[in-house]
Protein backbone atom coordinates (compact mmCIF):
# COMPACT_ATOMS: atom_id res chain seq x y z
CA UNK A 1 0.00 0.00 0.00
CA UNK A 2 1.02 3.48 -0.39
CA UNK A 3 2.51 4.35 2.94
CA UNK A 4 1.72 3.36 6.08
CA UNK A 5 5.03 4.60 7.58
CA UNK A 6 3.95 7.89 7.47
CA UNK A 7 6.56 9.17 9.70
CA UNK A 8 7.04 5.91 11.22
CA UNK A 9 5.80 3.79 9.33
CA UNK A 10 4.54 7.41 3.06
CA UNK A 11 10.25 11.70 -5.60
CA UNK A 12 15.08 12.10 -9.70
CA UNK A 13 14.00 15.78 -8.64
CA UNK A 14 16.90 18.11 -7.41
CA UNK A 15 16.09 20.43 -4.79
CA UNK A 16 17.10 24.08 -5.29
CA UNK A 17 17.60 24.85 -2.06
CA UNK A 18 20.06 22.45 0.32
CA UNK A 19 18.18 22.80 3.55
CA UNK A 20 14.88 21.01 3.63
CA UNK A 21 13.36 22.64 7.17
CA UNK A 22 9.97 16.63 6.41
CA UNK A 23 -0.41 8.61 7.33
CA UNK A 24 -10.02 -1.69 11.17
CA UNK A 25 -12.95 -2.36 12.84
CA UNK A 26 -16.01 -0.68 13.85
CA UNK A 27 -15.42 -0.75 16.93
CA UNK A 28 -14.69 3.11 18.44
CA UNK A 29 -12.70 3.41 21.87
CA UNK A 30 -13.70 6.04 24.19
CA UNK A 31 -12.31 9.77 23.71
CA UNK A 32 -9.09 10.22 25.35
CA UNK A 33 -8.57 13.24 27.05
CA UNK A 34 -5.47 15.33 25.73
CA UNK A 35 -3.11 17.02 28.60
CA UNK A 36 -3.51 20.77 28.07
CA UNK A 37 -0.15 22.10 25.92
CA UNK A 38 2.65 23.31 27.27
CA UNK A 39 3.45 26.65 27.38
CA UNK A 40 5.72 27.68 24.68
CA UNK A 41 9.65 27.61 24.99
CA UNK A 42 11.09 31.28 24.01
CA UNK A 43 12.62 29.67 20.62
CA UNK A 44 14.17 26.68 19.35
CA UNK A 45 18.19 26.21 20.06
CA UNK A 46 20.81 27.27 17.70
CA UNK A 47 22.23 23.78 16.78
CA UNK A 48 25.11 22.96 15.12
CA UNK A 49 24.99 22.85 11.70
CA UNK A 50 25.99 19.32 10.47
CA UNK A 51 29.38 19.51 8.84
CA UNK A 52 30.03 17.77 5.36
CA UNK A 53 30.73 13.84 5.14
CA UNK A 54 34.35 13.20 5.88
CA UNK A 55 36.15 10.82 3.34
CA UNK A 56 36.97 7.01 4.58
CA UNK A 57 38.97 6.57 7.35
CA UNK A 58 42.49 5.05 6.30
CA UNK A 59 43.70 3.78 10.08
CA UNK A 60 42.15 1.11 12.11
CA UNK A 61 38.51 0.88 12.61
CA UNK A 62 37.94 2.41 16.56
CA UNK A 63 37.67 -0.41 18.62
CA UNK A 64 35.08 1.25 21.64
CA UNK A 65 31.85 0.95 20.52
CA UNK A 66 29.64 3.79 20.09
CA UNK A 67 26.00 3.83 21.42
CA UNK A 68 23.10 5.39 20.06
CA UNK A 69 19.53 5.88 21.93
CA UNK A 70 16.42 6.10 20.35
CA UNK A 71 12.75 5.86 21.78
CA UNK A 72 11.88 4.83 17.86
CA UNK A 73 10.95 0.78 17.09
CA UNK A 74 12.09 -1.82 15.10
CA UNK A 75 9.22 -3.34 13.24
CA UNK A 76 10.11 -5.60 10.32
CA UNK A 77 13.61 -6.90 9.71
CA UNK A 78 12.44 -7.67 5.83
CA UNK A 79 12.84 -4.89 3.65
CA UNK A 80 10.15 -6.58 1.55
CA UNK A 81 7.74 -5.57 4.34
CA UNK A 82 8.98 -3.08 7.11
CA UNK A 83 7.70 0.21 6.15
CA UNK A 84 8.37 2.67 9.19
CA UNK A 85 11.34 5.30 9.28
CA UNK A 86 13.91 3.64 12.18
CA UNK A 87 13.72 0.48 10.58
CA UNK A 88 14.51 2.31 7.02
CA UNK A 89 17.63 3.79 8.99
CA UNK A 90 18.88 -0.16 10.33
CA UNK A 91 18.47 -0.73 6.24
CA UNK A 92 19.83 1.58 5.16
CA UNK A 93 23.12 0.98 7.67
CA UNK A 94 23.35 -2.93 7.01
CA UNK A 95 21.94 -2.98 3.08
CA UNK A 96 22.80 -0.68 0.15
CA UNK A 97 21.11 -0.01 -2.90
CA UNK A 98 22.24 0.21 -6.36
CA UNK A 99 21.79 3.69 -5.65
CA UNK A 100 22.16 5.96 -2.89
CA UNK A 101 22.33 9.77 -1.92
CA UNK A 102 25.91 11.04 -1.26
CA UNK A 103 25.51 12.07 2.97
CA UNK A 104 24.88 15.61 3.65
CA UNK A 105 23.59 15.81 -0.04
CA UNK A 106 20.54 15.30 -2.20
CA UNK A 107 22.58 14.10 -5.11
CA UNK A 108 22.22 10.50 -5.97
CA UNK A 109 25.33 8.58 -6.54
CA UNK A 110 26.41 4.67 -7.19
CA UNK A 111 25.83 2.19 -4.62
CA UNK A 112 26.24 -0.85 -5.25
CA UNK A 113 25.55 -0.71 -9.36
CA UNK A 114 28.79 0.78 -11.33
CA UNK A 115 27.70 4.56 -12.51
CA UNK A 116 24.69 5.93 -13.26
CA UNK A 117 21.60 4.06 -15.21
CA UNK A 118 22.06 3.98 -18.88
CA UNK A 119 17.69 4.72 -20.25
CA UNK A 120 16.00 3.47 -23.01
CA UNK A 121 14.76 6.40 -25.82
CA UNK A 122 11.30 5.53 -24.34
CA UNK A 123 12.05 6.56 -20.77
CA UNK A 124 10.45 3.32 -19.55
CA UNK A 125 13.62 0.44 -19.35
CA UNK A 126 16.70 1.58 -16.71
CA UNK A 127 19.90 -0.91 -17.54
CA UNK A 128 22.03 -1.17 -14.19
CA UNK A 129 25.53 -2.40 -14.66
CA UNK A 130 26.74 -4.27 -10.51
CA UNK A 131 30.25 -3.82 -9.35
CA UNK A 132 32.15 -7.08 -9.90
CA UNK A 133 32.96 -9.21 -7.32
CA UNK A 134 30.51 -8.63 -4.19
CA UNK A 135 29.49 -11.28 -1.85
CA UNK A 136 26.89 -11.15 0.87
CA UNK A 137 28.13 -12.22 4.40
CA UNK A 138 28.17 -16.16 3.26
CA UNK A 139 29.85 -15.52 0.52
CA UNK A 140 26.85 -15.68 -2.24
CA UNK A 141 27.59 -13.21 -4.99
CA UNK A 142 25.60 -9.94 -4.88
CA UNK A 143 24.63 -10.27 -9.10
CA UNK A 144 22.13 -9.52 -11.14
CA UNK A 145 20.05 -12.67 -10.73
CA UNK A 146 20.15 -11.54 -6.97
CA UNK A 147 19.19 -8.12 -8.00
CA UNK A 148 16.14 -9.56 -9.83
CA UNK A 149 15.06 -12.27 -6.88
CA UNK A 150 14.67 -9.90 -4.60
CA UNK A 151 12.70 -7.37 -6.64
CA UNK A 152 10.45 -10.10 -7.82
CA UNK A 153 10.04 -11.05 -3.99
CA UNK A 154 8.48 -7.49 -2.73
CA UNK A 155 6.26 -7.78 -6.06
CA UNK A 156 5.10 -11.34 -4.99
CA UNK A 157 4.44 -10.75 -1.26
CA UNK A 158 3.03 -7.49 -1.44
CA UNK A 159 4.40 -5.92 1.57
CA UNK A 160 3.73 -2.46 3.05
CA UNK A 161 6.55 -0.75 0.63
CA UNK A 162 5.32 -2.65 -2.13
CA UNK A 163 4.03 0.14 -3.80
CA UNK A 164 7.45 1.61 -4.43
CA UNK A 165 8.21 -0.73 -6.70
CA UNK A 166 4.70 -2.53 -8.06
CA UNK A 167 3.61 1.34 -9.04
CA UNK A 168 6.21 1.69 -11.17
CA UNK A 169 7.91 -1.71 -12.28
CA UNK A 170 6.51 -4.38 -14.90
CA UNK A 171 9.05 -6.30 -14.33
CA UNK A 172 13.11 -7.34 -14.37
CA UNK A 173 15.48 -8.78 -17.07
CA UNK A 174 18.97 -10.25 -16.33
CA UNK A 175 20.69 -9.35 -19.25
CA UNK A 176 23.79 -10.93 -18.03
CA UNK A 177 25.20 -11.74 -14.69
CA UNK A 178 26.23 -8.02 -14.17
CA UNK A 179 23.80 -6.39 -15.87
CA UNK A 180 19.96 -5.88 -15.11
CA UNK A 181 17.30 -4.27 -17.00
CA UNK A 182 14.02 -2.41 -14.63
CA UNK A 183 11.29 -2.40 -17.40
CA UNK A 184 8.68 0.04 -15.90
CA UNK A 185 5.10 0.52 -16.52
CA UNK A 186 5.12 4.10 -17.84
CA UNK A 187 7.72 6.21 -18.15
CA UNK A 188 9.12 7.66 -14.76
CA UNK A 189 11.29 10.97 -14.41
CA UNK A 190 12.32 9.94 -11.09
CA UNK A 191 12.85 6.34 -10.95
CA UNK A 192 16.04 6.53 -9.92
CA UNK A 193 15.13 8.10 -6.59
CA UNK A 194 13.18 4.81 -6.14
CA UNK A 195 16.03 2.46 -6.60
CA UNK A 196 17.81 4.44 -3.67
CA UNK A 197 14.72 2.99 -1.35
CA UNK A 198 14.85 0.19 0.87
CA UNK A 199 12.59 -2.40 -0.91
CA UNK A 200 15.20 -1.87 -3.90
CA UNK A 201 18.27 -3.29 -1.25
CA UNK A 202 19.24 -6.78 -2.95
CA UNK A 203 18.90 -9.68 -0.85
CA UNK A 204 20.89 -12.89 -0.39
CA UNK A 205 18.64 -15.51 -2.27
CA UNK A 206 19.95 -18.19 0.35
CA UNK A 207 19.08 -16.80 3.65
CA UNK A 208 15.64 -14.96 3.10
CA UNK A 209 12.48 -17.42 2.19
CA UNK A 210 11.09 -16.57 -1.52
CA UNK A 211 7.58 -17.13 -0.34
CA UNK A 212 6.78 -15.44 2.98
CA UNK A 213 8.48 -12.71 5.05
CA UNK A 214 11.11 -12.81 7.56
CA UNK A 215 10.10 -10.20 10.22
CA UNK A 216 13.16 -11.19 12.39
CA UNK A 217 15.68 -11.72 9.95
CA UNK A 218 19.30 -10.84 10.79
CA UNK A 219 20.58 -11.67 7.36
CA UNK A 220 20.65 -8.07 6.23
CA UNK A 221 22.21 -7.07 2.82
CA UNK A 222 25.59 -5.95 1.54
CA UNK A 223 26.20 -2.84 3.96
CA UNK A 224 28.47 -1.39 5.51
CA UNK A 225 27.40 -3.01 8.35
CA UNK A 226 25.94 -6.43 9.74
CA UNK A 227 23.60 -7.59 12.49
CA UNK A 228 25.27 -9.18 15.50
CA UNK A 229 22.50 -9.21 17.93
CA UNK A 230 18.46 -7.81 17.94
CA UNK A 231 16.74 -8.10 21.02
CA UNK A 232 13.66 -6.14 20.52
CA UNK A 233 13.03 -3.36 22.04
CA UNK A 234 16.11 -3.07 23.56
CA UNK A 235 19.38 -3.87 21.62
CA UNK A 236 20.38 -3.82 17.98
CA UNK A 237 24.33 -4.48 17.82
CA UNK A 238 25.80 -4.09 14.80
CA UNK A 239 29.36 -4.64 13.26
CA UNK A 240 31.55 -3.26 10.27
CA UNK A 241 30.96 -5.97 7.78
CA UNK A 242 34.71 -7.17 6.32
CA UNK A 243 32.73 -8.38 3.00
CA UNK A 244 31.31 -4.59 1.91
CA UNK A 245 33.79 -2.64 -0.19
CA UNK A 246 31.40 0.40 -1.25
CA UNK A 247 31.76 3.69 -0.50
CA UNK A 248 30.08 3.51 3.18
CA UNK A 249 32.75 1.80 5.03
CA UNK A 250 32.34 2.21 8.61
CA UNK A 251 34.77 4.69 11.24
CA UNK A 252 33.56 2.61 13.96
CA UNK A 253 33.87 -1.08 14.13
CA UNK A 254 30.57 -1.31 16.14
CA UNK A 255 27.81 0.60 16.79
CA UNK A 256 25.22 -0.33 19.48
CA UNK A 257 21.64 1.02 19.58
CA UNK A 258 19.40 0.85 22.56
CA UNK A 259 15.86 1.76 22.72
CA UNK A 260 14.28 3.86 25.33
CA UNK A 261 10.89 3.86 25.91
CA UNK A 262 10.44 7.75 26.48
CA UNK A 263 12.46 10.73 25.54
CA UNK A 264 12.99 11.72 29.26
CA UNK A 265 14.89 8.23 30.29
CA UNK A 266 17.36 8.88 26.89
CA UNK A 267 17.59 12.32 27.93
CA UNK A 268 19.00 11.16 31.63
CA UNK A 269 21.13 8.27 30.09
CA UNK A 270 22.65 10.98 27.65
CA UNK A 271 23.75 13.28 30.20
CA UNK A 272 25.03 10.53 32.43
CA UNK A 273 27.06 9.17 29.37
CA UNK A 274 25.88 6.08 29.29
CA UNK A 275 24.68 6.53 25.38
CA UNK A 276 26.72 8.53 23.01
CA UNK A 277 24.27 9.63 20.51
CA UNK A 278 20.26 10.36 20.91
CA UNK A 279 18.71 10.34 17.86
CA UNK A 280 14.73 10.50 17.42
CA UNK A 281 13.32 11.96 19.70
CA UNK A 282 13.60 13.76 22.39
CA UNK A 283 11.23 16.58 23.45
CA UNK A 284 11.31 20.26 22.22
CA UNK A 285 12.05 21.73 25.25
CA UNK A 286 15.42 19.09 25.49
CA UNK A 287 17.26 20.59 22.85
CA UNK A 288 17.15 23.92 24.47
CA UNK A 289 18.22 22.88 27.15
CA UNK A 290 21.03 20.32 26.07
CA UNK A 291 21.91 22.65 24.01
CA UNK A 292 23.54 25.06 26.98
CA UNK A 293 25.61 21.69 28.20
CA UNK A 294 29.03 22.16 27.59
CA UNK A 295 29.75 18.17 27.66
CA UNK A 296 27.02 17.84 24.73
CA UNK A 297 26.11 19.34 20.91
CA UNK A 298 23.00 19.37 19.05
CA UNK A 299 23.17 19.61 15.63
CA UNK A 300 19.98 20.56 13.37
CA UNK A 301 19.44 19.09 10.24
CA UNK A 302 17.37 20.00 6.77
CA UNK A 303 13.99 18.20 7.79
CA UNK A 304 11.36 17.02 5.11
CA UNK A 305 9.05 16.04 7.96
CA UNK A 306 5.36 16.97 7.76
CA UNK A 307 2.53 16.67 9.81
CA UNK A 308 -0.86 16.95 8.49
CA UNK A 309 -4.69 16.04 8.97
CA UNK A 310 -6.09 13.62 6.48
CA UNK A 311 -9.95 13.62 5.79
CA UNK A 312 -11.99 10.60 4.61
CA UNK A 313 -13.90 12.44 1.87
CA UNK A 314 -16.31 9.75 1.34
CA UNK A 315 -17.88 10.05 5.02
CA UNK A 316 -20.68 12.65 5.98
CA UNK A 317 -20.19 15.81 6.51
CA UNK A 318 -16.48 16.08 5.46
CA UNK A 319 -17.57 14.59 1.62
CA UNK A 320 -19.16 18.33 1.61
CA UNK A 321 -15.63 20.31 0.88
CA UNK A 322 -17.00 23.55 2.43
CA UNK A 323 -16.55 21.76 5.78
CA UNK A 324 -12.67 20.48 5.00
CA UNK A 325 -12.49 24.05 3.64
CA UNK A 326 -13.48 25.42 7.00
CA UNK A 327 -11.61 23.61 9.06
CA UNK A 328 -8.82 24.25 6.83
CA UNK A 329 -8.96 28.10 7.17
CA UNK A 330 -9.79 27.73 11.15
CA UNK A 331 -6.84 26.01 11.73
CA UNK A 332 -3.89 28.00 13.84
CA UNK A 333 -0.63 26.86 12.56
CA UNK A 334 1.27 29.12 14.34
CA UNK A 335 -0.05 27.67 18.02
CA UNK A 336 1.09 24.25 16.38
CA UNK A 337 4.57 25.16 16.41
CA UNK A 338 4.67 27.57 19.34
CA UNK A 339 2.76 25.57 22.01
CA UNK A 340 3.30 22.14 20.67
CA UNK A 341 6.26 21.93 18.82
CA UNK A 342 8.32 24.36 20.75
CA UNK A 343 9.78 26.40 17.75
CA UNK A 344 11.54 23.16 16.40
CA UNK A 345 8.50 23.62 13.87
CA UNK A 346 7.43 25.87 11.04
CA UNK A 347 4.52 26.27 9.81
CA UNK A 348 3.49 24.67 6.26
CA UNK A 349 0.84 25.90 3.70
CA UNK A 350 1.54 23.11 0.99
CA UNK A 351 1.91 19.54 1.09
CA UNK A 352 5.11 19.57 -0.75
CA UNK A 353 7.77 20.57 1.68
CA UNK A 354 9.65 23.61 2.01
CA UNK A 355 12.80 24.06 0.12
CA UNK A 356 11.49 21.34 -2.12
CA UNK A 357 11.81 22.47 -5.47
CA UNK A 358 8.37 23.47 -6.88
CA UNK A 359 6.81 23.96 -3.05
CA UNK A 360 4.39 27.01 -3.10
CA UNK A 361 2.06 28.36 -0.18
CA UNK A 362 -0.91 27.10 -1.65
CA UNK A 363 -3.33 27.37 1.42
CA UNK A 364 -1.84 30.58 2.77
CA UNK A 365 -2.79 32.36 -0.75
CA UNK A 366 -6.32 30.88 -0.51
CA UNK A 367 -6.78 30.85 3.19
CA UNK A 368 -3.76 33.51 4.63
CA UNK A 369 -2.28 32.29 8.19
CA UNK A 370 -6.47 32.20 9.31
CA UNK A 371 -9.46 33.38 8.64
CA UNK A 372 -12.09 32.61 11.43
CA UNK A 373 -14.92 34.54 9.55
CA UNK A 374 -14.13 32.71 6.28
CA UNK A 375 -14.53 29.32 8.33
CA UNK A 376 -17.43 30.85 9.74
CA UNK A 377 -19.08 31.31 6.94
CA UNK A 378 -18.39 28.06 5.30
CA UNK A 379 -19.75 26.39 7.72
CA UNK A 380 -22.89 28.30 7.54
CA UNK A 381 -23.10 27.50 3.87
CA UNK A 382 -22.79 24.06 4.98
CA UNK A 383 -25.84 23.74 7.48
CA UNK A 384 -24.00 24.46 10.79
CA UNK A 385 -24.13 27.01 13.07
CA UNK A 386 -23.27 28.42 16.99
CA UNK A 387 -26.88 26.41 17.89
CA UNK A 388 -26.08 23.26 15.67
CA UNK A 389 -22.96 23.19 15.75
CA UNK A 390 -20.43 20.63 13.39
CA UNK A 391 -19.52 17.44 15.99
CA UNK A 392 -16.47 15.64 14.91
CA UNK A 393 -13.92 13.14 16.25
CA UNK A 394 -10.27 13.97 15.75
CA UNK A 395 -8.02 10.83 15.89
CA UNK A 396 -4.39 10.69 16.81
CA UNK A 397 -2.23 7.87 18.12
CA UNK A 398 -0.39 8.62 21.59
CA UNK A 399 3.28 7.36 21.16
CA UNK A 400 4.05 6.85 17.21
CA UNK A 401 4.83 10.68 16.78
CA UNK A 402 6.47 11.19 19.98
CA UNK A 403 4.95 12.68 23.19
CA UNK A 404 4.19 15.91 21.73
CA UNK A 405 1.09 14.43 19.96
CA UNK A 406 -1.26 15.05 23.05
CA UNK A 407 -0.65 18.14 23.03
CA UNK A 408 -0.99 19.05 18.54
CA UNK A 409 -4.46 17.58 18.86
CA UNK A 410 -5.57 19.63 21.67
CA UNK A 411 -4.08 22.83 19.88
CA UNK A 412 -6.23 21.65 17.15
CA UNK A 413 -9.24 21.21 18.88
CA UNK A 414 -8.83 24.73 20.63
CA UNK A 415 -8.60 26.35 17.25
CA UNK A 416 -11.42 24.76 15.25
CA UNK A 417 -13.90 24.93 18.74
CA UNK A 418 -12.84 28.75 18.67
CA UNK A 419 -14.99 29.24 15.53
CA UNK A 420 -18.08 28.59 18.04
CA UNK A 421 -20.13 26.16 15.67
CA UNK A 422 -17.06 22.90 16.18
CA UNK A 423 -17.31 20.56 18.66
CA UNK A 424 -14.32 18.05 18.73
CA UNK A 425 -13.74 15.24 20.48
CA UNK A 426 -10.57 13.86 20.78
CA UNK A 427 -9.90 10.06 20.11
CA UNK A 428 -6.87 8.07 20.26
CA UNK A 429 -5.56 4.54 19.11
CA UNK A 430 -2.48 2.76 19.69
CA UNK A 431 -0.07 2.99 16.13
CA UNK A 432 -0.99 -0.91 15.17
CA UNK A 433 -4.43 -0.57 15.73
CA UNK A 434 -4.83 2.80 14.57
CA UNK A 435 -2.93 1.52 11.45
CA UNK A 436 -5.96 -1.07 11.20
CA UNK A 437 -8.79 1.86 11.54
CA UNK A 438 -6.83 3.87 8.58
CA UNK A 439 -6.71 0.90 6.03
CA UNK A 440 -10.40 0.38 6.81
CA UNK A 441 -11.25 3.67 6.43
CA UNK A 442 -12.92 3.88 9.59
CA UNK A 443 -11.54 7.20 11.06
CA UNK A 444 -13.17 10.40 9.32
CA UNK A 445 -10.59 12.69 10.07
CA UNK A 446 -7.34 11.83 11.63
CA UNK A 447 -3.80 13.02 12.06
CA UNK A 448 -0.64 11.55 10.00
CA UNK A 449 3.10 12.35 9.59
CA UNK A 450 5.70 11.62 6.48
CA UNK A 451 8.50 11.19 5.92
CA UNK A 452 10.28 11.00 2.51
CA UNK A 453 10.55 8.04 0.25
CA UNK A 454 12.19 10.05 -2.41
CA UNK A 455 12.99 12.97 -2.43
CA UNK A 456 10.38 14.82 -5.49
CA UNK A 457 7.34 15.83 -5.36
CA UNK A 458 5.79 13.58 -6.14
CA UNK A 459 6.43 11.09 -3.21
CA UNK A 460 4.28 14.43 -1.21
CA UNK A 461 1.52 14.41 -3.43
CA UNK A 462 0.24 11.19 -5.49
CA UNK A 463 0.37 8.76 -2.09
CA UNK A 464 -2.50 10.95 -0.75
CA UNK A 465 -4.42 12.04 -4.53
CA UNK A 466 -4.09 9.86 -6.85
CA UNK A 467 -6.93 7.29 -7.18
CA UNK A 468 -5.80 4.48 -5.80
CA UNK A 469 -3.39 5.89 -3.70
CA UNK A 470 -5.69 6.99 -1.60
CA UNK A 471 -7.95 4.80 -0.83
CA UNK A 472 -5.32 2.52 0.89
CA UNK A 473 -4.44 5.85 3.13
CA UNK A 474 -8.12 5.85 4.04
CA UNK A 475 -8.81 9.40 2.83
CA UNK A 476 -10.64 8.01 -0.67
CA UNK A 477 -10.38 11.43 -2.74
CA UNK A 478 -11.01 10.93 -6.42
CA UNK A 479 -10.42 13.44 -8.80
CA UNK A 480 -9.84 13.07 -12.95
CA UNK A 481 -8.03 16.42 -13.47
CA UNK A 482 -6.01 15.46 -10.12
CA UNK A 483 -4.93 12.20 -11.30
CA UNK A 484 -4.40 12.92 -14.50
CA UNK A 485 -1.71 16.34 -13.22
CA UNK A 486 0.34 13.81 -11.41
CA UNK A 487 0.75 11.64 -14.45
CA UNK A 488 1.96 14.40 -16.21
CA UNK A 489 4.36 15.06 -13.32
CA UNK A 490 5.71 11.55 -13.47
CA UNK A 491 6.24 11.58 -17.72
CA UNK A 492 7.44 14.93 -17.92
CA UNK A 493 11.12 14.79 -19.39
CA UNK A 494 12.45 17.82 -17.90
CA UNK A 495 12.57 17.14 -13.72
CA UNK A 496 13.18 20.51 -13.03
CA UNK A 497 11.98 22.00 -16.07
CA UNK A 498 9.28 25.25 -16.33
CA UNK A 499 6.53 22.59 -17.99
CA UNK A 500 6.83 20.02 -14.72
CA UNK A 501 7.18 23.55 -12.47
CA UNK A 502 3.88 24.34 -13.97
CA UNK A 503 1.76 20.71 -13.38
CA UNK A 504 3.01 21.06 -9.61
CA UNK A 505 1.79 24.63 -8.85
CA UNK A 506 -1.54 23.47 -10.33
CA UNK A 507 -1.40 20.40 -8.50
CA UNK A 508 -0.55 22.28 -4.93
CA UNK A 509 -3.54 24.91 -5.84
CA UNK A 510 -6.48 22.20 -6.98
CA UNK A 511 -5.23 20.71 -3.66
CA UNK A 512 -5.88 23.93 -1.37
CA UNK A 513 -9.48 23.99 -3.26
CA UNK A 514 -10.59 20.09 -2.74
CA UNK A 515 -8.37 19.69 0.83
CA UNK A 516 -8.18 16.01 0.40
CA UNK A 517 -5.39 16.87 3.59
CA UNK A 518 -4.69 19.66 5.31
CA UNK A 519 -0.75 20.45 5.98
CA UNK A 520 -0.06 22.04 9.46
CA UNK A 521 3.86 21.93 10.33
CA UNK A 522 7.08 21.46 8.64
CA UNK A 523 9.93 19.95 11.39
CA UNK A 524 13.79 19.81 11.41
CA UNK A 525 15.61 16.57 12.28
CA UNK A 526 17.68 16.85 15.40
CA UNK A 527 20.68 14.87 16.99
CA UNK A 528 22.26 15.41 20.27
CA UNK A 529 25.70 13.79 20.51
CA UNK A 530 28.65 13.66 23.35
CA UNK A 531 31.56 16.33 21.59
CA UNK A 532 33.80 14.04 21.66
CA UNK A 533 31.66 12.30 18.64
CA UNK A 534 32.26 13.44 15.18
CA UNK A 535 30.60 12.39 11.63
CA UNK A 536 26.88 13.69 12.55
CA UNK A 537 25.92 14.20 9.05
CA UNK A 538 22.15 15.05 8.66
CA UNK A 539 20.17 15.55 4.91
CA UNK A 540 16.85 16.04 3.59
CA UNK A 541 15.96 12.27 3.63
CA UNK A 542 15.93 12.09 7.23
CA UNK A 543 18.50 8.94 7.75
CA UNK A 544 21.31 8.68 9.91
CA UNK A 545 24.33 7.46 8.67
CA UNK A 546 26.20 5.18 11.75
CA UNK A 547 29.17 4.29 9.27
CA UNK A 548 30.09 8.17 9.66
CA UNK A 549 30.17 8.18 13.45
CA UNK A 550 33.88 8.29 14.84
CA UNK A 551 34.79 9.14 18.55
CA UNK A 552 37.88 11.67 18.82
Amino acid sequence: MRRTKLLSLLIVAIMLLSVLAACGTKATPAPTKAPAPTKAATKAPAPTKAPAPTKAPTKALEAKPIIIGTTDKVTVLDPADSYDFHTWEIHHNTMDTLLHYKPGTTNLEPGIAVGMPTVSADGKTYTFKIRPGLKFNDGTPVDAKAVKWSIDRVIKLKGDPNWLVTSFVDHVDVVDALTVNFVLKEATNYFPMLVATQPYSPLNPNCYPADKFAPDSTCGGYGPYKITKWVRDVELDLEANPNYKGDFMPKTKKIIVKYFSDATTMRLALENGEIDIATKKLNPTDYEDLAKNPKLQVVKGPGSLIRYICFNVKTKPFDNVKVREAIAAAVDRDAIVSKAFLGTHEPLYSMVPMGMWSHTDAFKTKYGVRNLDMAKKLLSGAGFSADKPLKMDLWWTPSHYGETEADVVSVIKDALEETGMIKVSLQSAEWSTYKEYMNAGSMPVFMLGWYPDYLDPDDYTAPFAETGASKDMGIFYSNPKMDKLLQEGRAAKDLRGADREKIYDEIQTLWANDVPTLPLSQGALFVVAQKNITGVVLDPNMLVHYFLFERK
